[in-house]
């Protein structure tokens, strides 16, 4: 065999195929609970101290008010995507990298992270691919789908109750200084529907535009067409930020080109 032959076998050796993401199934909920109450933003400032700042700058303002909603059933990723689902759609493609990895690949020992530094272009370019690849019809997930899947139908303020557990996510706290494996803290830190990672480790895209609440499906918010100089909602905290931020109601936000090292994405689909 050649040297080009040679290299050429080794390089196919070293990408997997197209991973079959898997999905747990949501069921319809008729009164889903989205955003935070009054009286949880007084136990938050009985019980934390960065809430009185929050409180003084109105920051809890735009996780009010809490209301009800319907949701269509739906499917989503149970955990993140990782570096070995998206290398793939590197080697594909020839799209570009995400800015964290070393040339086309990322660091030995991370194919089980999420993939983070890519941008919501980057994303749907993603998604895009793999929805050809397997002939299916993945998507983002909305954010009220997001938010319900991570409180798992009631009005908790993380994935496992309302009380902060730093041994159940990997957040600033943790001092892990970086991602940490899908599922690392399964399943003491995962949903009530069995979902891994939504309160903490990366940042997560979805594909609603960031607007007040009560949500409302028809304002432009899930408008595909309004998506250039307005910000998407980005959920579940990260690595970097501390645990105020890992709660299932914060709505961070970010341009579609914006990319971050604790910024990364799972997937949903219609049912």
């Amino acid at each position: 065999m050649t040297e080009k032959g040679q290299s050429t076998q080794k390089n196919n050796q070293q990408v997997s195929k197209t991973r079959i993401p898997r999905m747990v199934r949501i069921p319809e909920g008729n009164g889903v609970v989205i955003g935070i109450s009054h009286s949880q933003v007084d136990l938050l400032l009985r019980t934390e101290l960065w809430a009185e700042e929050w409180f003084d700058k109105d920051l809890f303002s735009v996780e009010l008010p809490q209301h009800l909603i319907k949701v269509k059933a739906f499917e989503i990723g149970r955990g993140l995507v990782s570096n070995a689902e998206y290398h793939q759609f590197i080697w594909d493609t020839g799209h570009r990298v995400p800015k964290e990895w070393i040339g086309f690949r990322y660091a030995e020992g991370l194919d089980t992270h999420p993939v983070v530094g890519v941008s919501l272009l980057d994303v749907l370019k993603y998604i895009e691919w793999l929805n050809i690849e397997l002939k299916t019809s993945y998507r983002l997930p909305s954010e009220v789908e997001w938010e319900y899947a991570a409180r798992g139908g009631d009005a908790r303020l993380y994935p496992w109750g309302d009380e902060f557990d730093p041994w159940r996510c990997n957040t600033l706290e943790s001092g892990k200084h970086g991602t940490t494996t899908i599922g690392e803290y399964s399943p003491s830190g995962d949903t009530p529907f069995g979902l891994m990672d939504m309160s903490g480790n990366a940042w997560e895209w979805t594909i609603s535009l960031l607007r007040p609440y009560p949500y409302n499906p028809t304002d432009g918010r899930e408008d595909p067409q309004a998506r250039s100089k307005e910000k998407f909602v980005i959920r579940g905290g990260a690595w970097y930020y501390s645990h105020k931020l890992a709660r299932t109601t914060v709505r961070e936000s970010a341009l579609a080109n914006f990319s971050s090292p604790a910024l990364g994405f799972r997937l949903a689909r219609s049912v």
